[in-house]
């Protein structure tokens, strides 16, 4: 599990029951994207909650959560 702390203290990442968030304070978590399946039966993940964009084409949802959770670790979570 990656954390990204700020100069502020403020710690960010993607949530995972890894280690127990609540010993760094009280957690606010939000989502960070949408994984849905599509009219043609594939899957995309749209990162619109954090600013970023649609990825589509996944042929199943395992591939789309694998995109979700590389966006996050190089856009979001990178600072």
């Amino acid at each position: 599990m990656q954390l990204l702390i700020s100069t502020s203290g403020t710690v960010r990442c993607l949530y995972s029951e890894a280690i127990d968030l609540t010993l760094l304070g009280t957690p606010q978590i939000r989502r960070g994207s949408h994984v849905e399946p599509i009219a043609d039966g594939r899957w995309c993940a749209d990162l619109g909650p954090v600013s970023g964009p649609v990825l589509v084409g996944f042929a199943s949802r395992s591939q789309a959560l694998a995109a979700e959770e590389a966006w996050l670790l190089t856009h979001w979570l990178s600072g």
